[in-house]
């Protein structure tokens, strides 16, 4: 039985995972779980699994926690640094990072550095970090099991095969809501619109990131750490049915696909039972019912986060780390209603350009930069809202 932590337990990356545990029956012990804000839910949680600590990190939500909990044996870390602290936990056998955006970089370097196996869906703590991560993941001899569906996919299409044999790796995406909007129109587009993903059920900030497809440029970074790739090498083909997750092209020209369904249990439950493609009850891929597969290019005047992705990857050092938080709080934005659609790539771009560029950042630096990117963004005034 494998002991496991659950960082972001009751967001959506969360939630799955607890059904793939719940599906594999006792395969795994759940020791650790975490929440930003839900005590509600996390309480819950608690009460089913009897991990034997959890992390609330909003203090509100704490009190909630400590007085529910009570009495229940349950260690309970609060805070953002008790989140850290059972982030650095060395008697699990792997850690799940569900957590969102630029937050969930240290507790993925802390798990690394403790010598624990990392199933990863932050893919945030590479483009903040990847320099670093590599280097402590190596040190300790830990593994980076990817959990999205795309890097899940191209590490099942490299199963077997020599690196030197790969030409490219091909990011597919579904080109989110905007796919066929007129782009004249997109100075008008809301949040409420944005949210409306055709394929996938997600968070807001992940949704937000597939409507301007940032999504598929912070993946083209995070693929370059857990591949080893260069930028020239990792293509996007937008793919509307979200059906084939990504795929792998040979140097013989011949090309490997991962196809499932739209569903983050699969590529949880491979990240959790690696190499075993363990028996799931999961819906099963009708292709028939299906028909037809299309791919497009993507439109780079539609969606020039993409472009902002490839330039900061090209830059490295500091860059991604910018264009990474810059995105991040910008997308607060909009969704609060303070800045428009278009305004996104805007506000990164200028971000990118401004910041204090660095080669080999440290730990340190970097956290000194996310409060500058997030200062930054925060005065940029709108010229719509």
């Amino acid at each position: 039985m494998k002991k496991i932590s659950i960082l972001g337990s009751t967001g959506s990356i969360g939630i799955n995972a607890l059904e793939v545990i719940d599906h594999l029956g006792d395969a795994f012990s759940i020791t650790a779980l975490s929440a930003n804000k839900n005590g509600k839910r996390l309480v819950e949680q608690a009460k089913k699994y009897y991990p034997d600590s959890i992390a609330i990190v909003d203090e509100e939500a704490a009190l909630y926690v400590e007085s529910e909990l009570k009495n229940s044996g349950i260690k309970i870390f609060t805070g953002r640094n008790g989140l850290l602290e059972m982030a650095c936990r060395n008697d699990v056998d792997i850690m799940l990072n569900g957590l969102v955006g630029s937050f969930g970089m240290e507790p993925t370097l802390n798990a690394v550095k403790a010598g624990v196996d990392v199933a990863l869906s932050n893919k945030e703590s590479l483009v903040m970090a990847g320099d670093i991560i590599d280097r402590e993941k190596k040190k300790a001899g830990v593994h980076i099991f990817p959990v999205d569906s795309e890097h899940s996919a191209i590490w099942q299409c490299l199963s077997g095969e020599a690196m030197d044999d790969v030409e490219r790796i091909l990011l597919t995406g579904s080109g989110g809501p905007f796919r066929m909007r007129p782009l004249n129109t997109f100075k008008e587009v809301t949040p409420v619109e944005a949210l409306n993903h055709p394929n996938w059920d997600m968070g807001k900030k992940i949704t937000i990131d597939s409507a301007t497809m940032m999504n598929k440029g912070l993946e083209v970074i995070e693929a370059r750490w857990l591949f080893g790739f260069e930028s020239n090498q990792i293509n996007i083909v937008v793919h509307p049915q979200s059906i084939i997750h990504s795929l792998v092209e040979f140097k013989d020209k011949s090309v490997k696909a991962q196809l499932g369904v739209p569903d983050m249990k699969i590529p949880i439950q491979f990240a959790l039972t690696y190499p075993r493609h363990a028996p799931a009850m999961w819906e099963q891929l009708d292709l028939i019912k299906i028909g037809t597969f299309t791919f497009e290019e993507p439109d780079l005047n539609r969606f020039p986060c993409i472009n902002l992705a490839y330039q900061a990857l090209k830059q490295g050092g500091t860059t991604p780390a910018v264009l990474n938080v810059a995105n991040e709080q910008s997308v607060y934005r909009f969704l609060d209603g303070n800045i428009g659609f278009m305004e996104i790539p805007e506000i990164i771009e200028k971000a990118c350009e401004a910041h204090e560029w660095n080669t080999h950042p440290s730990l340190d630096e970097l956290v000194h930069l996310e409060k500058w990117a997030t200062d930054f963004v925060s005065s940029f005034k709108s010229r719509y809202i």
